[in-house]
């Protein structure tokens, strides 16, 4: 269908303002039935299409005919500056306005004219001229695409975003539902301010009226890309669909490309851009931003001046370099760019916010914060910095605990129960990982621990929607959620950070080159180093991904992390990563891996610092597979893994005679027996389920995970009455999973009943690695360290009970004073007055208040004898 189209042309004549004012009134009236000719159309859907040049001789040829033509003068100058044919755009600009000054369209496109041609004055003088022409005569600018440009304009001047957003914008779109610039400039402006939810709406409410627009999928596409990059891909190719040379939308599969850490496709595609408009600024940005990534700096200088060649004070360029090394974790170099880009345009708030978030990732605090605070007061409407606003004044309210290597910032209550626990954590990962890998940190790492997941993502990414992130680690400086916003779901908080800190390590050997795959693969490789039940487990559903078509090559390992199909994808990709790892650990020492890293910190490439440490990629690549695979086949190898067609029958399940087998010539089949053990616990055929279970622990010992065979063999015990059954197969299970609090808690329960003390010890420490924000783990070690007379350990655990508001504190105060008392801690007396306090006529306490101060009469009598003069001899 073709589209209409609203001209803004003025009035060429010179009638009085009277009657300027009834012709107006009349345009106006007639505007909604304008349809420009077929020519016109089919040129304008020829620029849409991507053929610049058939729509740019058009536009020529129309003009040539009659100059005074509105549309054409702009589609025209829109195609000559896609293609990057600056200077003729500028001179057709000149000329234009030379003809029709009073043509909003027309200024704004010769701003970005002018702009493209180094005349930033003239380029400022068009913003000035719109805002006095509307100023003068707002009531002559009522067309749609003048509110669109007088919009855009106000935006430049500091106007209020959302007020143009519904005021002008809205206006726009309400008046003319098809004129495609109202829904790009809403939606642009939304992006800019980080509401990516809105800019989705918008641009999906703007396709509905304009499905074959490629501006507005390519909107739409960067809507998609911080949540949901296949959704991202998907416009972007449908968008490249309609017009296989879209700039913008092979701008941001470039952008992609470069995350993915596939550079090779993103030079490609940017030779693609080159072909169209060689000129491009953000072509050059990218190239700049690639020379970078692969440490050639006259490359990079190189492509940042001929970014800048044509405008040097397009902040756009330092601004974009800089983000994308921000997301590359350089963020030292990501904040030099951006303030590059202030000092070009020091009113530029994006550079400003992303200023803000790199200083807040190096640890420089106050800086950071100040400029998110600027940004904030200067523009409410950006997401970002109300969001980091916001959080400021949370986390004003935190505790810092420090020691000589790290400073951890958490919520008052929580640094009051397990904060040094988390200091005691991390200063043994700092002597480990530090000495293992030979690095010398000259300065305190900052660990910031939130009890909200929306305050962590906030802190982490700007916005607060979590992705499923744990922690995250940005060189010196790192950020996790507390057990607090695990939301039910069992995480090793110690294994976490524990995990990050190895970040903070490797990071700083590599001066932060290093493929995200192998920065996750040795952190999730050093939680098992560091404990075995910390490591994430080859899982029946991991060993089927390895062998079917899931497993990627160490040469693509990166791009498992950037658009994975599902969670369950994500969390295969760090685990293939520390195979990858382990793999080159195994084969070539760790020293080789060692070497790696500080070749990647000199700034040679992953591929060439492999090759000069180990082997050819290709050969590693081909070794890892195997390595992979012979890993998953070495699973539980007396185990059938092909999972049973179903029976014929519906609702049929294998007996257990079928599920075990013979073993000889014929492996018990895992899926049945499974099947089996679960259907004779449902049955409460405890003996059947128990001789399946067997079957499973004895030939797939190291099984974890929800329902496991440890578990459900637990469970087949208790159910029997048999406790020392039952503690035997969770303490198998225990040693094994490091998320498992149930058992833990269990095995406290059951060891406390055998007198076993160390054992319940244990297990509470196992379960406050989980959880420490409950009670019963102190409770237990409370118990456990008085019976094994470690008193200082039973006085923390005491204590920290009582942060926990127990029921009866005075059944917490009194033994925890009866160890006080025994150490000689003067806090002894103040905690079980407290206790009497609250029950007056506790025999226990009341006895050992007697104790107290018989122990001070007897302490005093000394004193008092020594205090006295001797009597004079007869």
């Amino acid at each position: 269908m073709a589209q209409t189209r609203i001209t803004s042309k003025r009035w060429r004549g010179s009638p009085g303002p009277a009657s300027r004012a009834g012709l107006f009134g009349v345009l106006l009236w007639l505007s909604s039935s304008v349809v420009f000719g077929a020519d016109f159309e089919t040129a304008h859907r020829q620029c849409l299409q991507g053929d610049y040049g058939q729509a740019i001789a058009a536009a020529e040829r129309a003009l040539a005919e009659d100059s005074a033509s509105e549309e054409w003068t702009c589609l025209l100058l829109e195609g000559l500056l896609t293609v990057g044919r600056y200077e003729s755009a500028s001179q057709a600009a000149s000329n234009a306005l030379a003809r029709e000054s009073a043509s909003l369209r027309l200024q704004w496109f010769a701003r970005e004219c002018f702009l493209h041609t180094g005349r930033s004055n003239e380029a400022a003088a068009q913003l000035e001229a719109i805002t006095q022409a509307v100023s003068a005569r707002p009531w002559a600018y009522r067309a749609p695409a003048d509110l669109v440009v007088f919009g855009r304009v106000a935006l430049r001047m500091g106007g209020d975003p959302k007020l143009i957003r519904d005021r002008i914008f809205e206006a726009a779109r309400q008046s003319h539902p098809d004129l495609r610039e109202a829904w790009i400039a809403s939606g642009e402006l939304a992006l800019d301010k980080h509401d990516f939810a809105l800019a989705a709406r918008t641009f999906e409410d703007g396709l509905k009226r304009l499905p074959e627009d490629p501006d507005l999928l390519a909107g739409l596409a960067r809507a998609y890309a911080p949540s949901d990059r296949k959704a991202m891909l998907d416009r972007i190719q449908a968008a490249l669909a309609r017009n296989p040379r879209h700039i913008p939308s092979l701008l941001l599969w470039i952008d992609h490309r470069i995350d993915a850490e596939e550079y090779a496709d993103a030079d490609e595609l940017l030779e693609r851009v080159g072909q169209i408009n060689p000129r491009q600024p953000e072509l050059w940005a990218c190239r700049a931003v690639l020379a970078h990534l692969r440490h050639q700096p006259e490359a990079e200088k190189s492509a940042r001046e001929n970014a800048l060649r044509l405008w040097p004070g397009n902040p756009e360029v330092d601004h974009l370099i800089g983000r994308k090394l921000s997301q590359k974790y350089r963020f030292a170099e990501g904040a030099a760019h951006q303030r590059e880009a202030l000092a070009r345009e020091p009113g530029h708030l994006r550079a400003k916010i992303q200023l803000a978030q790199d200083l807040l990732r190096l640890g420089q605090a106050e800086e950071g914060w100040r400029l998110a605070r600027e940004v904030h007061q200067a523009d409410p409407y950006d997401v970002t910095a109300y969001n980091l606003a916001t959080l400021h004044d949370t986390m004003a309210g935190f505790a810092a605990l420090t020691n000589r290597h790290f400073i951890v910032r958490m919520s008052q209550r929580e640094a009051a129960l397990y904060g040094g626990r988390v200091l005691d954590l991390l200063d043994r990962a700092w002597q480990q990982l530090t000495g293992r890998y030979e690095l010398a940190l000259d300065r305190p790492v900052t660990v910031e621990i939130f009890p909200e997941s929306k305050d962590f993502a906030v802190r982490t990414f700007g916005l607060p929607e979590n992705s499923g992130y744990l922690g995250v680690c940005f060189g010196r400086v790192i950020t996790a959620s507390s057990p607090a916003a695990h939301a039910g779901r069992p995480v090793n908080w110690e294994a976490m950070l524990w995990h990050e800190f190895a970040h903070v390590v490797t990071l700083e050997l590599t001066s932060h080159r290093m493929p995200r795959w192998l920065s996750e693969g040795i952190s999730v490789f050093e939680e098992g180093q560091a404990h075995p039940a910390w490591a994430p487990a080859l899982s029946p559903r991991y060993r089927e991904m390895i062998l079917g078509d899931d497993l990627l090559p160490v040469s693509r390992l990166s791009a498992a992390f950037l658009t994975p199909p599902s969670s369950e994808h994500l969390q295969f990709a760090y685990f293939q990563s520390a195979l990858a790892v382990e793999f080159i650990v195994e084969r070539f020492g760790r020293g080789c891996l060692c070497d790696i890293l500080r070749d990647l910190g000199e700034g040679i490439g992953l591929e060439q610092a492999i090759e000069k440490r180990a082997a050819p990629m290709g050969r590693i690549d081909r070794d890892f597979i195997a390595f992979a695979r012979a890993r998953a086949q070495g699973l539980a190898p007396g185990l059938d893994w092909q999972k049973p067609i179903a029976a014929a029958s519906p609702g049929r399940l294998p007996t257990l005679n079928e599920a075990i087998r013979s073993r000889t010539g014929h492996p018990a089949n895992y899926w049945e027996l499974m099947a089996a053990a679960r259907r004779s616990i449902e049955d409460r055929q405890w003996e059947e389920a128990q001789a399946a279970l067997r079957v499973l622990i004895d030939l797939y010992p190291g099984q974890t995970g929800p329902g496991n065979a440890h578990e459900l063999l637990a469970a087949v015990h208790r159910a029997r009455g048999d406790a020392a059954g039952e503690r035997r197969a969770l303490a198998r299970l225990a040693e094994i999973d490091g998320e498992a609090p149930e058992a833990y808690l269990r095995l406290m329960e059951l060891a406390a009943a055998d007198g076993d003390w160390r054992a319940v010890a244990l297990n509470a420490r196992r379960f406050l690695a989980v959880n420490p924000l409950v009670a019963a783990p102190y409770r237990r070690l409370a118990e456990a360290s008085e019976a094994l007379e470690d008193w200082p350990a039973a006085a923390a655990a005491y204590r920290t009970w009582l942060q926990l508001d127990p029921p009866n504190p005075a059944a917490v105060r009194i033994p925890l004073a009866r160890i006080l008392h025994r150490i000689g801690d003067p806090e002894a007396r103040r905690q079980l007055l407290s206790a009497l306090e609250d029950a007056p006529r506790h025999r226990e306490g009341l006895r050992l208040l007697l104790e107290m101060h018989g122990a001070a009469a007897g302490a005093a009598k000394p004193a008092e004898a020594s205090a006295q003069p001797s009597e004079a001899p007869p």
